[in-house]
């Protein structure tokens, strides 16, 4: 069982940036992490992943350009920075994991790991 925790949320104006952090237990069978996010009333939607085997990323059209998603040399921390913050990027933002290869890295259901979010509110 792999556990997971964001950190790093908070306030910030439009047009700013802000850091988050998902340090997980143990990432030795972990083949894909994940960010999400869910605005109040809308379903959780796919931020960004990264393969943690090479390193590449995937993202969102939405966030494509102004967020990046990065992982650290001890490999036990993913970060999402996220610059040009936008107030539609307000939400409540998940760190996911899968140690499955095979999966799509956009479908929420191909994450059996997750942590309890952290919030980003981002004000106009």
């Amino acid at each position: 069982q792999v556990q997971l925790a964001e950190s790093g949320g908070g306030l910030v104006q439009a047009g700013g940036s802000l850091i988050l952090t998902c340090t997980a237990s143990d990432t030795f069978s972990i083949y894909y992490m994940a960010w999400f996010r869910q605005a109040p009333g809308k379903e959780r939607e796919f931020v960004g992943a990264i393969r943690y085997s090479t390193g590449s990323a995937d993202y969102a059209d939405t966030v494509k350009g102004r967020f990046t998603i990065a992982k650290d040399v001890s490999e036990k921390n993913m970060y999402l920075q996220m610059n040009s913050l936008k107030s539609e990027d307000t939400a409540l933002y998940y760190c996911a994991a899968s140690p499955n290869w095979g999966i799509s890295p956009r479908n929420i259901a191909d994450y059996p790991y997750w942590g309890q979010g952290t919030q980003v509110t981002v004000s106009s």
